[in-house]
């Protein structure tokens, strides 16, 4: 079939929920996709920071034979080993005493969300139920998820949301304060939005939620969905603040490219939960745990995340040029790792478009941020290219701008 068929196709028979570029993509290979016509992209979007090892890893790839060959799915009536194994790791290279698995960043969330409540209920009546979340804030699409979700497009269809859900001002730790009381809950908070803009939490907001929620009887929930598991550099992204959580979510990179998503908790919530309190079917099957163990032990090398560290102090160092060159367009830049945000005076997706022609992938946080979120094995060569064909679509973008 050619590109055209396909496209066709989905348009007649999938629900339309998403806006596409007119190719299709067939296959990838290290940090490149290539489309039906034999086209390569260079990608920094990553399946949505989710392809942390790029595609065609020949250790996930020999992984999924092997345990295919075994076991695929038996559900979590029973025990299997790969989970088991695959939650030690969690405990043992975090803050947490247990994990709960599930298959997106939203359930993962929705988990979060119901073990506070529950433990808050346990522990000190129905009544402390409120849960404090932050402008720019993006946890899921589910309706408890999306109750804690600021953005109002993506709230206002569905509601009436879940009861209970108020929203501070993202690195204002006076108005977490004027919030934060005897009926809250949980504060959730991401280290770094993603959705929201690519903005970073300062120390100071991160460490007062925390003595917050210490002072209130409250839990702290870190939403790592997006910027855990090595994306800034770190292992996990609150290490970088000297700050941990009772409660953290992830899910993108940690399949593999598999649907997989985990909520950790300490010991403490975990005592609140009793068996058939929450399940999946489908959660850390033996396939996608099997996988999943394959890209925690390499995201989680040392090594690795030095490596990390580097190519984002690069990437970083190449966009802030960018911006001197094109103040006009690129007004701000933010970011730590690999996950970066390029605020924008047109709409970034102008930008994303004329990346195509140019052949690079990226995406937006936004109407007027660009992100970057690369294969985590991106090499400065990677870099290089990105930025020449960063810096020509931006050309195409200003001369077509001038010309309106």
């Amino acid at each position: 079939m050619k590109a055209q068929d396909i496209i066709d196709l989905e348009g007649r028979y999938v629900l339309q929920t998403y806006s596409r570029p007119d190719f299709v993509l067939e296959r990838g290979e290290g940090v490149y996709l290539y489309d039906t016509d034999g086209r390569a992209y260079l990608d920094f979007v990553s399946g949505i920071a989710v392809n942390a090892l790029g595609y065609g890893d020949p250790e996930i790839l020999q992984t999924i034979r092997e345990q295919s060959g075994k076991l695929i799915h038996v559900s979590n009536l029973y025990h299997t080993i790969p989970h088991a194994q695959l939650a030690e790791m969690l405990v043992s290279h975090s803050f947490a005493d247990r994990v709960f698995f599930c298959n997106s960043g939203t359930e993962a969330v929705e988990g979060a969300l119901k073990f506070a409540r529950k433990y808050s209920s346990t522990h000190f009546g129905s009544d402390k139920y409120e849960i404090i979340a932050f402008s720019g804030s993006f946890h899921g699409r589910t309706l408890g998820a999306l109750a804690t979700t600021s953005r109002e497009k993506y709230r206002k269809p569905f509601e009436p949301l879940l009861p209970g859900a108020k929203f501070g001002v993202f690195n204002d730790l006076s108005s977490a304060q004027e919030l934060v009381g005897e009926r809250t809950c949980a504060v959730i908070v991401e280290p770094v939005q993603g959705e929201g803009g690519i903005y970073l939490a300062s120390k100071e907001f991160l460490q007062g939620l925390r003595e917050l929620c210490d002072a209130h009887h409250a839990l702290l929930i870190f939403d790592e969905v997006q910027c855990g598991l090595g994306r800034t550099g770190y292992l996990w992204a609150h290490e970088y603040y000297g700050v941990t959580p009772d409660i953290m979510t992830l899910a993108k990179p940690l399949g593999g490219g598999l649907p997989m998503g985990a909520t950790l908790v300490t010991q403490s919530v975990a005592d609140s939960i009793a068996k058939g309190d929450h399940g999946s079917t489908f959660a850390a099957n033996c396939l996608v745990a099997a996988v999943a163990q394959v890209v925690f032990r390499r995201v989680s090398d040392p090594a690795f995340l030095e490596h990390v560290r580097q190519q984002g102090e690069y990437l970083g160092s190449c966009l802030r040029a960018i911006q001197g060159r094109y103040p006009e367009l690129i007004q701000e830049v933010r970011g730590r790792g690999l996950i970066w945000g390029l605020q924008t005076s047109v709409k970034a997706l102008d930008i994303v478009s004329e990346g195509y022609k140019q052949g690079i992938l990226t995406a937006i946080a936004g109407d007027n941020i660009l992100r970057l979120v690369p294969p985590l094995i991106i090499e400065r060569k990677h870099v290089d290219e990105l930025t020449g064909k960063l810096e020509a679509a931006l050309q195409a973008v200003a001369a077509e701008d001038k010309g309106k």
